[in-house]
């Protein structure tokens, strides 16, 4: 396996950084996860404008050129010949002395990881169950969630959900309102109803919901975003989890409580919808040189 590290290709067991690395050393540093489908990354410039927007919070100087980004993960793809992969970009604030410091970080490091996957079409049917957690989601460090290394709320919620990878742990945040899951963004539906934490609960602006709001939107399906209840949650007739490497993923059930999953429910029409828009990404003329 190859990893990118600053316009390097290097063997993953030979990369270095340096011990002065503020990504390590005070977590300075924001990631982006997407999917490469037959050669093609999605969603790519939904998932870049979030990590320039965020490394602003973090006084971290970084602006998304888009032939740059494609150039350098289709390097990375080539090196380790895989049409289909899940991609990390991670870019980390850089070195500097030991310390704390207002000044901006004017050289960022990159850094881009990749692992293969199987093609959407060959890819099984993923049905989980989800289990609501006693540990909070953190309060946010910044104005907004940020898709941070800053990453131990989510691993000490995985390691309560346990490591059953068909279990998905859910958050409730500090109010006791329902958020997100370890790794995911939280829909539920009643009575034809879409429902999902509103963004001011402390969630991760997550780019496969935005997309899953745009796609219900599309087909006239009432959307409310709020505060709700875990009470809410159990009530409801479908629930999903979101994120960009499982895409749309139904919940069978959340705790002890069941839900239907039919090819007639809005689960199935958004998942329909994700996978139109892999085609029209595959039909469309190539993004890399």
């Amino acid at each position: 396996m190859y990893v990118y590290i600053d316009g390097d290709i290097e063997e993953a067991g030979a990369a270095r950084l340096s011990v002065f690395e503020h990504g390590f050393m005070y977590g300075l540093g924001l990631f982006e996860t997407f999917r490469i489908y037959n050669g093609h990354p999605f969603l790519l410039d939904d998932h870049f404008r979030r990590l320039e927007e965020g490394l602003r919070e973090m006084n971290v100087s970084w602006v998304y050129d888009r032939q740059q980004v494609l150039e350098q993960v289709e390097s990375l793809r080539k090196a380790n010949a895989w049409d289909n992969a899940y991609v990390r970009y991670n870019v980390a604030a850089g070195t500097g002395m030991l310390g704390l410091t207002a000044n901006e970080y004017t050289a960022p490091t990159i850094v881009i990881y990749m692992k293969p996957l199987p093609p959407a079409e060959e890819e099984r049917t993923v049905v989980k169950t989800g289990r609501l957690l006693t540990i909070p989601r953190n309060t946010p460090e910044t104005s907004k969630r940020l898709k941070s290394h800053h990453f131990l709320n989510n691993i000490a919620g995985k390691r309560e959900a346990g490591d059953n990878p068909e279990v998905e742990g859910l958050f409730l945040n500090e109010a006791g309102k329902l958020a997100e899951g370890v790794v995911s963004n939280l829909f539920w539906v009643k009575d034809d109803t879409l429902y999902t934490p509103a963004l001011d609960t402390g969630i991760l602006a997550g780019v496969t919901r935005a997309f899953v709001l745009q796609a219900a939107e599309k087909h006239s399906v009432y959307i409310r975003e709020g505060h709700f209840d875990a009470a809410h949650l159990y009530h409801a007739d479908e629930v999903f989890v979101t994120n960009s490497i499982q895409e749309i993923v139904p919940f069978s059930a959340v705790d002890e409580h069941t839900f239907r999953n039919n090819c007639h429910s809005i689960t199935a029409l958004l998942q329909k919808e994700y996978a139109k828009g892999r085609e029209k990404l595959w039909k469309a003329q190539d993004l890399f040189l």
